[in-house]
């Protein structure tokens, strides 16, 4: 099965749906290849930030995430040791909550945009091989896991949203522009019975933790140490050392759970360093984690996702496809993109060393708070890509 398309966008989740979603309501032909099957779940903090609440709320698919039963964060607090500081959400920019949608809802929700802005979806399919000519990227073959029927797709450009171990990134070599040194762990559950309006952050030193209200009256609560400590404390099993951290973190919240059992199995991320990638070449993109990675404990990555899908979309619908005019294009989204997300990583590296106190801390963290504004003026600017 031969086909050709504008674009082919491998990876269906948060940045690789929203950016095939936009891409086709801007008019062009769109591929999507996803490898997991509808409505998998995967490792995620779920928090959005404003700038992520603002897109959905921007896009049209916001009341679509609050039907999912996303609750209304109109609060977060911040424990720094017994020390609570409570901030509320202001309503502004059209925004009144945050959201933080399960996974299974919120990546299912955008590939649905994407299929009925005329994208078409392949799920569950791999990539198999990319296809090259004279160093330009040109298509994928690839198969679909159900039928195993084989498939073959060109395209003027193919965009990498294949997460942290990108098979586009690693066929055309993107080379690391800014690599991290610090590394953090993280461990998963979702728990029921938990405060459904505000996000929980809890801090001691060398540990955090979180509560983050989601879908199904649940809510996601994480511990997170250094990788290195992670690993030690890891021979007790994976139960004792979650456990053992939520304790160490938050006192009160692992009191309140020493009964609960989780709903599913816990899952955990054992960490490793961030980067930004050169993201853009002859023939190829990448978007999303495939290009730039950070450590979970500052919950922006789906709120990045987001931005980047339309920061990237923007510029290839204003440029048009191939030549000069393109790579100039994706030029200035890595540019932009590299703006950004350079505050968000160095404050983000910070916090993942696990070595300041709670004052150094509580800096640290007012800084990150600062820097996520320039996204939100960012994407205030920018005028609706019109609904196909």
């Amino acid at each position: 099965m031969n086909s050709e398309y504008d674009v082919i966008v491998v990876g269906g989740r948060c940045a690789g749906a929203a950016t095939a979603m936009l891409l086709a309501r801007g008019g062009m032909r769109v591929l999507v290849v996803e490898a997991s099957r509808p409505g998998t779940d995967t490792l995620s903090t779920l928090a959005l930030m404003r700038g992520g609440v603002l897109q959905l709320h921007r896009w049209g698919l916001l009341d679509a995430v609050i039907e999912s039963g996303a609750p209304a964060i109109t609060s977060t607090e911040f424990a720094y040791g017994d020390e609570i500081e409570t901030v509320d959400i202001r309503p502004s920019d059209g925004i009144a909550a945050l959201r933080a949608p399960r996974r299974t809802a919120l990546d299912a929700l955008l590939l649905d945009a994407a299929r009925t802005a005329g994208a078409e979806i392949r799920v569950p399919a791999r990539v198999t091989r990319v296809l090259t000519d004279g160093g330009s990227v040109r298509g994928i073959e690839g198969v679909d896991r159900g039928s195993r029927t084989a498939f073959r797709a060109t395209a003027r450009l193919i965009i990498g949203a294949d997460g942290r171990n990108s098979t586009i990134a690693a066929a055309v070599d993107a080379p690391i522009r800014l690599r991290g040194t610090a590394s953090g762990a993280v461990v998963y559950g979702h728990f029921s019975g938990l405060p459904r309006d505000r996000y929980h952050w809890a801090y001691r030193p060398g540990v955090a933790a979180g509560v983050v209200p989601t879908n199904d009256g649940l809510a996601c609560v994480w511990a997170g140490t250094s990788t290195a400590r992670f690993t030690q404390r890891r021979r007790a099993g994976l139960e004792a050392t979650y456990r053992s951290l939520l304790a160490e973190a938050a006192p009160e919240l692992a009191q309140s759970l020493s009964s609960a059992s989780p709903d599913g199995t816990l899952r955990a991320f054992p960490g490793q360093p961030g980067w930004i990638r050169a993201s853009a070449g002859d023939g190829w993109a990448l978007v999303g984690d495939a290009g730039y990675f950070k450590d979970p404990i500052t919950a922006h990555g789906m709120t990045d996702a987001l931005r980047d899908a339309e920061l990237i979309a923007r510029a290839i619908l204003e440029a048009g496809l191939g030549g000069r005019a393109q790579r100039d294009a994706l030029h200035d989204y890595e540019l932009t993109r590299d703006r950004l997300s350079g505050p968000l990583f160095d404050i983000t590296e910070r916090i993942t060393r696990y070595d300041w106190n709670l004052v150094e801390l509580r800096g640290l963290l007012r800084q990150l708070s600062q820097t996520m504004r320039p996204e939100v003026e960012a994407l205030l600017a920018f005028d609706q890509i019109p609904a196909a």
